[in-house]
Parts: C-alpha cells; structure tokens; sequence
C-alpha cells in the first residue's frame, strides 16, 4: 500500500505477534499492507496521520480495529487488545523484548521438539500462553524425558500433552478458531 510503513517485525498495528505467525514463519509473508496488499488498519493508519500502533489513535477503539476477535487466520486474534494495552501500559521496547523472547521460544519448539505436526499448536501456545510457562513446560520434557534418549517424535507428544493439559487448566484453547464451512455446520 503506497506510502504504508511498518517498522516493527514483531507486533503489527492492529495487535497481532507476527513473530509468532507461521505465514511469518515460513517467508510467506511481507506484513500488512506491504507489496501491495490492501489492509483496512494500514488504510486507516494512513488516514489518521501514521500511527504505527492502533492504540495510539485518538479513535481508539473503534470498530476498524475491533471486529475481527471472533475468527483467526494463520495467527490467534484472542489476545489483540490486551496485548495493545500491554503495549500501550508498558511501552513498546517492553513488550517487543518479551516478544523476542516468545519467538526464541517458538525456534526452540521448532527445531527441537516438533515432529513435523505441531507448528500450529506451537505458534498458538507461544502467543496465548506466558513466557514462563513455557519455559518450566521446557525444562519438564528434559528433566523427564532427558536430552538424548527419547526420539523428537517422543518429545513432541509429550510437549504437546503438557501445553495442552495447561491449556485446559486455564480454560484456553490452544488452536485457531476458523470459519465453519456449511459443511461442518
């Protein structure tokens, strides 16, 4: 989109962790309303003078950047606003260094504990669930299953089972909720 900037890889202008998108992931994508690709926030942050953040608009909220919650697409939206305000609260350098952190995360998930079936689950935990918790969910599969014994497959099962089981526990679901085809209905 001519004259659309967006400086920060990380964390886009209507809220979504892009560091955490398997299309990001994959080289699949250039960001919002790059290359020529139209995007109603990018075409918005034009029309209020370039905010790179929808938070720091003057009409935030307001429905532009509000209506998609309900339905994902390669990336989990459920947390968009909170993480906007966590942004807004605590500053961007802040949440882009726990960001950084997530990604670093997420590379760990991928290049050691996944099978070739969990990039999604991975993606999704990583943006859903807390730093933390990741980490003690990490330091489980090593201390129980050991560094060199079990296969990837062994350890990705058992990765799985716990981002799972704390999942449930907090009452999250750690998958993208997509439309329902007429099918499916």
């Amino acid at each position: 989109m001519k004259g659309f900037i967006r400086n920060d890889p990380l964390f886009s202008l209507c809220g979504l962790n892009c560091g955490l998108c398997p299309m990001k992931l994959g080289g699949h994508c250039s960001g919002c309303g790059i290359e020529g690709r139209s995007c109603k926030i990018a075409r918005c942050s034009l029309e209020h003078g370039g905010v790179e953040y929808c938070f720091q608009c003057v009409e935030y909220p307001c429905e532009r950047c509000g209506d998609s919650d309900d339905l994902d697409s390669f990336i989990t939206y459920r947390n968009r606003r909170s993480d906007m305000e966590k942004a807004r609260r605590d500053g961007i350098g802040a949440y882009d260094r726990e960001q950084v952190e997530k990604v670093e995360l997420l590379d760990t998930l991928l290049t050691h504990y996944d099978d070739g079936r969990r990039k999604t689950l991975y993606c999704v935990s990583v943006n859903l669930l807390k730093v933390d918790e990741i980490k003690e969910i990490l330091g489980a599969v090593e201390a129980d299953l050991g560094s060199g014994d079990a296969s990837v497959g062994e350890k990705a099962a058992y990765v799985a089972q716990r981002l799972r089981e704390l999942g449930a526990q907090k009452d999250i679901q750690l998958r993208l909720r997509k439309k329902r085809s007429v099918k499916e209905r």
